[in-house]
């Protein structure tokens, strides 16, 4: 495998691209690699988003949109919980969880890419949404304290970085006992060829790090999760799948 600090500085840079486009309002999710539609809107409502999730969104936030599904839809957000967004990109999971948690509730996303996070910001500011917050770090070193956070969401992120383990260890710590994690992601059925996981490309293009699908649900019962399931999947490209998941945080 490629080394990680590589791997994590092509994934930014590849990233960092995909805001300054949304921003100018170019093309997007195509920057990244992944599979487009012929419209920004196409593409989100192709991976899952209604037209009625869409509607009132700016698109600064559709444009930088580089998903696999729509983990908010899955994750049954009540009033005043605590949502975390891993991976937030210019917000659009975030600002969707916040419509469901109400003004009691909160929706935090975290990115490790400044012009994500600037972007986020930006996009929450020109909404006029307040029970939002974007921090800038890593979701292997969540900067997010011990057991404050009610559900995890993530879309197309995880297989993104490099050290899964430590992304399930630290999502484990910032649940509260009896959280939810509910995430979209690409999956495989079979292990991937030397050259695929060694090609930066295939990183930031979401393919490359993505896990068997036994191989991930496996890693997060490791990391402490009970009860993890696959919800649904559906056929990404060759072998690879787009799979929604969701794992629970014993109470005890």
């Amino acid at each position: 495998m490629a080394e990680k600090k590589d791997i994590k500085e092509h994934v930014m840079e590849t990233y960092s691209r995909v805001a300054r486009s949304a921003q100018t309002g170019g093309a997007s999710c195509c920057d990244a690699g992944c599979s487009c539609g012929s419209s920004k809107e196409g593409y989100a409502q192709g991976i899952g988003y209604s037209r009625e999730e869409l509607e009132g969104l700016p698109e600064t936030v559709v444009g930088a949109c580089a998903g696999c599904g729509n983990p908010s839809a899955l994750a049954g957000l009540k009033e005043g919980e605590v949502v975390l967004d891993l991976g937030s990109g210019g917000g659009i999971d975030v600002f969707l969880a916040a419509r469901k948690v109400g003004a009691s509730g909160r929706a935090i996303g975290v990115d490790m890419t400044d012009e994500m996070i600037e972007l986020a910001r930006r996009n929450a500011s020109e909404m006029g949404v307040e029970n939002v917050e974007f921090r800038k770090g890593d979701i292997e070193e969540m900067p997010v304290e011990d057991e404050t956070v009610d559900v995890i969401i993530s879309n197309c992120v995880i297989n993104l970085a490099p050290d899964k383990d430590k992304v399930f260890r630290e999502a484990y710590r910032v649940l509260r006992p009896g959280g939810r994690l509910v995430v979209s992601d690409i999956v495989t059925d079979g292990e991937l060829p030397k050259f695929v996981k060694d090609d930066p490309d295939a990183w930031s293009g979401c393919i490359a790090g993505a896990l068997e699908e036994g191989d991930y649900v496996g890693r997060l019962g490791s990391a402490g999760f009970k009860d993890v399931s696959v919800l649904s999947k559906s056929r990404f490209m060759g072998f690879m799948y787009s799979a929604e998941i969701e794992a629970h945080k014993p109470v005890v």
